[in-house]
């Protein structure tokens, strides 16, 4: 038999289509299409309407904070923004071209040595350890760049009700409009 003879058929390639790569009650993807879903609420309901912290409640939390819940919540990120001055030398230590991905890295785990989580791991303790790492990964990778890029120390202590108003503030030295925060 000739080589023309026989057709070429490729392999269909599907890699890891249909595979599903974990269980988890946080967040479904693609169930009925292109969706994302978070905690069985759609994201595009809350793209428009809702807050980061609203939605990092939810994730946290495991439903939709009150008007007050919400309130105590960002009072308490805005609390636990500070990052303690070991972490900060860490921080210093770092290379201007250092990834932002390998600083956030860095600064988790020197955040880790210092303020070492408790022996128990239970859930209100894993929540803080969300809380606090949302609330100060801004304020390290910032006070990284000022540091690395300008060799400013800069306060990373802000009065933005917000992550995002946080971060911005912390990026520009100067409190962001609203329409950026939001």
């Amino acid at each position: 038999m000739s080589e023309s003879a026989i057709p070429f058929k490729p392999k269909k390639s599907v890699a890891l289509s249909g595979v599903a790569a974990g269980n988890t009650a946080l967040c479904t993807v693609g169930r009925t299409g292109n969706d994302l879903h978070y905690r069985g609420y759609d994201i595009l309901d809350f793209a428009t309407s809702s807050e980061f912290e609203e939605i990092a409640y939810l994730l946290v939390h495991g439903k939709l904070p009150t008007r007050a819940e919400l309130a105590g919540y960002k009072a308490k990120l805005k609390a636990l923004r500070g990052i303690p001055a070991s972490v900060k030398a860490v921080l210093e230590s770092l290379p201007a071209s250092a990834h932002p991905m390998d600083v956030m890295r860095t600064g988790v785990s020197a955040l880790g040595c210092a303020l070492p989580e408790k022996d128990d791991h239970n859930h209100p303790g894993a929540r803080d350890i969300a809380d606090r790492l949302m609330a100060s990964l801004g304020s390290m990778l910032l006070y990284w760049y000022h540091f690395a890029v300008n060799g400013k120390r800069i306060e990373v202590e802000t009065d933005d009700d917000s992550i995002g108003g946080h971060f911005l503030h912390l990026l520009h030295g100067k409190a962001p409009s609203e329409l950026w925060v939001r």
